[in-house]
């Protein structure tokens, strides 16, 4: 018979270190959270081979006693939680598990000194054995050394990434951490590299500047709400600065970087009329919440959090970022005049055309003059007379006048200092789509009743879901019956749906309500169709606009929320500075 006994203590601290300790990122993360908690201003890491070799931690934060330098890397050992209250945690570190963690799998050396002693003590542990503590001298604070990592787990070796993803990690969480703590000095090294050094700032807003750069601070619009005791507040994008992964979205809870489904999911929800379903906004997000109103012992990396009224949190900030994005609705992104600038000396540099004369060869044909009233959809014309800019002149509209149209697709607007590009089918697809959600709103939902009604097949637990938000789907004109304990039968649907997939309809429904507690995916269908919509009846590229159609479209836009980027989140203009233009032909 096999006997059940305990496990060795250094195999128990080996088997913790593979739940807190998965790569050296883990690690880093750990020490440095370490040294916020004891009130540094510098923390200076420096790593080798991507952490692998060398993980080194140095802060001036208010180091350890001998008595608590002995303490520190025993199991569940900690000064973080005196109160013994678990649910009003207000420090990083809290369940005492990580220096025995990286003890157990690596040769580990931290010496330490308090502002009150004289002398520093250093305390070794290698593969979870313990030295006894040595005087040595030292400045006040703490350093931590870790070398070899995972050198007593070699298998885990095996599961580790090349150098440089392993330092991307280790680099993109310290850029959190930063990001959080703007007052704190923050600097990397790999090997003798600089990777980043980060001066302490007085604003966050300077921080932002550096760790995202200053295109992050010029194109995104900073914002602050409050509910029910829930703090938000950070820095949205403009839609046209958009990026293809959501890495670039950092979210905050209580100054810890965390990763929330509920919170990415319901950025995507606010910005779901701008941008197409694989884009992304750059985003920065802080939560301040009361600390018995989140759970932040969710999981041992910690990452994770567990918001009491999780729909408290989540409806505060799809509406700060939709008031944020209203805002600056006709604003396009800055660095778009920067990138068609740099297209255009690239252009005159490698595609010679001071060099060449431009002759029409004998294929070449002007471009056919359609009428426009054979359009399916016209802007509205407003009374327009031809003005001469001056340089002075304060009161010209916010896109200037229109004063050509390029391949019968491009409007070209002059103001004094700038001159402006429009695409005319980006422009009027916005405006027309604006238009039709506007009267969409404003009428009740008609809904289609389904000559052959449809039988959908769905799980027991998902017909107990449907059963609470029955009169949510009435609403949304979707009827439906239960029938039986695997299927529901759909009766009727919105009108504007009448050609959609039910079946697939209902189950995107089931799942956007498990995760997010409501049914934000209808509503995003209806939009989709809007859109579709919208741009099948505006303005098409290749069409013929008159001065007064130019004009009076601009004069929309300028009316128009979000008029600065189509239903896809491309710009719909894009202004170049007088400035850069002469500097493009060595005016300046």
């Amino acid at each position: 018979m096999t006997l059940i006994r305990f496990l060795d203590p250094t195999l128990i601290n080996q088997i913790a270190a593979g739940e807190v300790i998965e790569r050296p990122a883990a690690a880093v993360k750990e020490l440095v959270e370490n040294s916020i908690d004891a009130g540094a201003k510098r923390i200076d890491i420096m790593l080798r081979d991507g952490g692998r070799t060398l993980i080194q931690v140095v802060d001036n934060g208010s180091g350890m006693s001998a008595d608590n330098l002995k303490l520190c890397i025993e199991r569940h050992a900690t000064s973080k939680i005196p109160d013994g209250d678990l649910f009003n945690i207000h420090s990083f570190g809290f369940r005492g598990e990580a220096l025995p963690s990286i003890g157990a799998v690596s040769r580990l050396s931290i010496v330490s000194r308090p502002d009150t002693e004289e002398m520093a003590w250093q305390l070794d542990i290698e593969g979870g054995v313990k030295s006894d503590l040595t005087p040595v001298s030292s400045h006040t604070g703490t350093r931590i050394t870790v070398r070899d990592l995972f050198y007593a787990t070699p298998a885990r070796l095996k599961f580790l990434k090349s150098t440089t993803t392993e330092l991307g990690h280790c680099a993109d969480y310290l850029k959190r951490l930063a990001l959080a703590h703007p007052s704190v000095e923050f600097s990397l090294k790999d090997a003798d590299r600089t990777v980043f050094h980060y001066v302490s700032c007085s604003t966050l807003e300077k921080r932002l500047e550096q760790v995202l750069g200053k295109n992050f601070v010029q194109n995104a619009h900073p914002f602050l709400a409050t509910r029910e005791g829930v703090e938000i507040s950070g820095w949205a994008s403009l839609p046209t600065y958009n990026c293809s992964q959501s890495s670039e979205q950092y979210f905050f809870v209580n100054d810890r970087p965390i990763k929330d489904r509920v919170l990415g999911a319901a950025a995507r929800v606010a910005y779901q009329d701008f941008l197409a379903s694989n884009r992304y906004p750059y985003l920065a997000i802080f939560l301040k919440v009361p600390g018995d109103e989140v759970d932040v012992n969710v999981h041992p990396a910690k990452t994770e959090v567990r918001f009491r009224d999780q729909q408290i949190v989540r409806g505060l900030l799809i509406s700060s970022l939709k008031q944020a994005l209203e805002q600056s609705s006709q604003q396009v992104s800055s660095h778009l005049a920067s990138e068609a600038i740099a297209i255009l000396r690239e252009s005159a540099s490698f595609g010679g055309i001071s060099s060449r004369t431009y002759s029409p060869g004998p294929s070449y044909a002007p471009p056919v003059q359609r009428s426009f009233a054979t359009s399916s959809y016209r802007p509205e014309v407003a009374a327009y007379q031809p003005l001469q800019i001056e340089e002075n002149d304060i009161d010209v509209p916010m896109l200037g006048y229109a004063k050509a149209q390029i391949h019968t697709t491009y409007i070209i607007a002059e103001k004094p200092d700038s001159l402006v590009i429009v695409d005319q089918h980006a422009a009027h697809e916005r405006l027309t789509y604006e238009r039709m959600k506007q009267q969409y709103d404003q009428n009740e939902i008609k809904g289609q009743v389904l000559l052959l009604p449809e039988i959908v097949n769905v799980t027991e637990s998902d017909i107990h879901l449907l059963q609470t938000h029955i009169s949510e789907f009435e609403t949304l004109g979707i009827e439906f019956e239960i029938f039986g304990t695997s299927a529901i039968v759909v009766r009727q649907i919105p009108a504007l749906l009448r050609n959609i997939d039910i079946g697939q309809l209902i189950t995107d429904l089931i799942a956007d309500i498990k995760e997010m507690g409501t049914n934000f995916t209808l509503k995003d269908k209806i939009n989709e169709i809007l859109s579709t919509i919208a741009c099948h009846n505006s303005v098409r590229a290749g069409q013929v606009l008159s001065t007064q159609e130019m004009n009076a479209l601009l004069r929309q836009m300028e009316e128009t929320l979000h008029s600065g980027q189509c239903n896809h989140g491309r710009p719909t203009y894009i202004e170049l500075k007088k400035e850069d233009i002469e500097k493009l032909f060595g005016r300046r």
